[in-house]
């Protein structure tokens, strides 16, 4: 059995992988593990617990607060909220603990388990190891008076809101948006923030019914926004994902705005404003050529990481560093939040657009992307793909090719069961032959997924 924990939780098929078992478990063990390495300090423990629309998320929600109280921990109920406001609450209500039910991105029938520990900061694969082993152990118990109690605190999502726009450098009046809630956490939350902001707001996407949620919206579908911006003449479009920790863009002409141009828009506001350390931003094995490029010209420095804003954030902790991101949109403003924020990011994109003066189009340009192709390979052990030679001689093989004009990626998903292979080249066509060759060769050479 391979590691239950992922890049970003515990994430699996809602009611098979991710049972409401697996959840009080998952709750118990992460409260003893958390207690014993002295996290509580030897008070009363306190977490905070939130969810995305999913439907699944209600039995798993009541599933992780049970196990919470039962192992002594109160609980306060924060309802549906975005993946980051759990964070900032953990910290703002001094919570011991955080948890969120979401799955993201992913397909409604998934869903997952995130945890934060004290100060709104994801747990380290240290903790996560130490809760995988301590399932199902036996423990004492606590009774009587000892065990956690549960309360509904739903109004505190406004602190949340509050926080938002007071790191706003500038409001965003007479800026016309549309945003796409993907039927998802962000739905209650994001029309009335950008609202506030100063924007004029058209909401798509935002009536969640706890099945609905990332089907055929939000930022891994983006046609339905590109289509509402050119209908109603915005100046932009941001999409957000499920739980709404990530933001993609779209700029008045319907062109993609990704995170690798958010990024790159957000440094050289920074770097401007004397608010980038070091004129440095962390971005991962992902992030386009293009992007690469753009902020060499800058003269913007950018460390690499693996994929996952767990692993960007530790990075930008290392070396104090205030912003680093994915392609995806997970961008982490280190002087706001503790994990990536898809409004926060939203909002301080569309404060650089009105304080600038010019088009998110226009800003976008400084970024030249290569044509990039990612394809994924299914039904293969994503285990096998680090021993196999055949794979390896192939990809040496495509990068030779491809020289210093593009470039060649295979990784197995830390949150899907897939193997990404990616390629940049300097065509469409280059890039898509030299990809799907590439993923012939992983189907064929790798054993099928057990």
């Amino acid at each position: 059995m391979g590691r239950l924990f992922g890049t970003d939780g515990v994430r699996g098929l809602a009611n098979r992988d991710l049972t409401a078992e697996l959840a009080l478990d998952l709750a118990v063990s992460a409260a003893r593990v958390l207690a014993e390495a002295g996290a509580f300090d030897g008070h009363r423990p306190t977490a905070v617990v939130g969810r995305d629309t999913r439907a699944s998320g209600e039995f798993l929600e009541a599933a992780v607060v049970a196990g919470l109280a039962s192992a002594g921990v109160d609980v306060v109920g924060v309802g549906v909220v975005p993946t980051p406001a759990v964070a900032y609450l953990t910290d703002a209500l001094q919570a011991d603990l955080g948890v969120m039910l979401s799955a993201s991105h992913n397909p409604m029938p998934d869903n997952g388990i995130k945890f934060f520990a004290r100060g709104g900061h994801k747990l380290g694969d240290d903790h996560e190891d130490a809760i995988e082993q301590r399932l199902g152990e036996q423990w004492a118990r606590p009774v009587g008076a000892a065990v956690g109690r549960v309360h509904a605190q739903v109004a505190a999502v406004g602190r949340y809101e509050q926080h938002l726009l007071q790191g706003l450098p500038n409001g965003l009046d007479g800026l016309r948006i549309v945003v796409d809630c993907a039927n998802g956490a962000a739905s209650s939350v994001a029309p009335g923030v950008y609202e506030r902001a100063g924007a004029t707001v058209i909401a798509i996407h935002a009536d969640p019914d706890g099945v609905n949620i990332n089907d055929g919206c939000g930022s891994t579908h983006l046609g339905d926004l590109i289509a509402a911006v050119r209908a109603h003449g915005a100046d932009a479009g941001i999409a957000h994902d499920g739980d709404a920790d990530r933001c993609l863009a779209v700029d008045a002409q319907g062109s993609v705005i990704d995170g690798d141009h958010i990024l790159a828009i957000l440094a050289t506001s920074m770097r401007d404003a004397g608010r980038l350390p070091g004129d440095t931003v962390v971005a991962t094995v992902m992030a386009n050529l293009g992007f690469r490029i753009a902020m060499r010209d800058a003269g913007i420095a950018v460390v690499e990481t693996a994929v996952g804003d767990r692993y960007v954030l530790e990075a930008m902790k290392a070396g104090g560093h205030a912003l680093g991101g994915e392609q995806s949109g997970h961008v982490v403003l280190l002087d706001h939040a503790t994990t990536g924020d898809g409004l926060l990011t939203a909002l301080h994109l569309l404060a650089r657009v009105r304080a600038s003066g010019r088009s998110l189009a226009e800003l976008a340009q400084a970024v030249a992307k290569l044509p990039q192709v990612l394809l994924n390979v299914t039904d293969v052990d994503r285990a096998a793909l680090a021993d196999s030679d055949v794979v390896a001689q192939a990809v040496a093989a495509a990068q030779a090719e491809l020289g210093d004009t593009g470039r060649v990626l295979l990784r197995p998903s830390g949150t899907e069961p897939v193997i990404r292979v990616m390629v940049e080249a300097p065509t469409s066509a280059v890039a898509d032959q030299v990809a799907r060759d590439l993923a012939s060769v992983v189907q064929a050479a790798l054993p099928l997924r057990a």
